[in-house]
C-alpha cells in the first residue's frame, strides 16, 4: 500500500468562522506541492463545501463536535478528507435528488441541496464518501493529471 510522505491533521470546531482556517490550510500545503492556481482554488472549494456540509448537517449549526481535517501528502497527489461524527446522511438519496445535471443547465435551475456533492464531485479527481460514526469525506487532487491536460492540449494536432 502506498503510504504518504507526510500527514497533517487539524481539527475544527462546527462553526463557520473557521471554514478560512481549512481554505487556508489547504491553499499552503497544495501550493508547497506545486498545485497550479486553479487547482488549489478547486481544492478550497471542495474543503469549504464539505466542511460547511458538516457544519449545517451532522451537527445542525451547534457549536458542539469536531470536524477532522486530514491532508494525506504524496508525492504525485493531495488527498484531503473531512470527518464528522455528527448526525449521518444518506449520500444516495441526496444524489438522487439532485441528479442528472447537464453541463449546460444554468446554476439558477438546480435543485438546492446537494450542490455541495455536485461541487465536490466536479473540483477533485477522486472523491469517496463514508458513513461510519459520522460522514467522511475523502477528496483525491492529482498533480500529474494537470500536467498531462496541458501536454495533450500543447502537442495535439489541430
Amino acid at each position: 500500500m502506498n503510504q504518504p510522505v507526510d500527514v497533517v491533521e487539524v481539527k475544527l470546531p462546527p462553526k463557520p468562522e473557521f471554514v478560512g482556517v481549512a481554505r487556508l490550510t489547504t491553499s499552503g500545503i497544495a501550493n508547497r506541492m506545486g498545485f497550479s492556481y486553479e487547482a488549489i482554488e478547486d481544492m478550497k472549494i471542495a474543503v469549504s463545501e464539505a466542511i460547511t456540509n458538516a457544519i449545517q448537517h451532522a451537527y445542525k449549526q451547534e457549536e458542539n463536535g469536531t470536524i477532522n481535517l486530514h491532508f494525506h501528502i504524496y508525492s504525485k497527489k493531495l488527498e484531503i478528507i473531512v470527518s464528522d461524527k455528527g448526525e449521518s446522511f444518506d449520500v444516495a438519496e441526496v444524489r438522487g435528488k439532485t441528479r442528472p445535471y447537464h453541463q449546460d443547465e444554468s446554476i439558477e435551475f438546480m435543485r438546492e441541496g446537494g450542490l455541495g456533492l455536485f461541487l465536490i464531485e466536479t473540483l477533485m479527481d477522486e472523491v469517496e464518501f463514508h458513513q461510519e460514526d459520522g460522514v467522511s469525506v475523502q477528496m483525491t487532487k492529482f498533480l500529474e493529471r494537470e500536467q498531462v491536460e496541458m501536454d495533450a492540449e500543447a502537442f495535439s494536432p489541430k
